[in-house]
């Protein structure tokens, strides 16, 4: 007995639009470019900031657990 389905070959197969900068796909329709912030307050910019931040408090609390005292205080 025989398969019913025709063989299909890679030739038919609709093709997969392959990442682009912009332009358009396969299909005509338009692939969409990012623009990355340049300036201003941004989830990346936040993050990386607050994470700083809160490096910079423990060395501060680390340099005035060394010294004995605060920082602005001095003997």
């Amino acid at each position: 007995m025989t398969d019913p389905s025709p063989a299909v070959s890679s030739a038919t197969l609709p093709r997969a639009a392959a990442p682009r900068s912009g332009g358009l796909t396969d299909l005509g329709t338009p692939i969409p470019v990012r623009r990355q912030p340049r300036w201003g307050f941004h989830v990346h910019n936040e993050l990386l900031h607050g994470r700083i931040a809160m490096l910079g408090f423990i060395a501060l609390l680390a340099v005035e657990w060394k010294l004995g005292h605060g920082i602005l205080i001095w003997p």
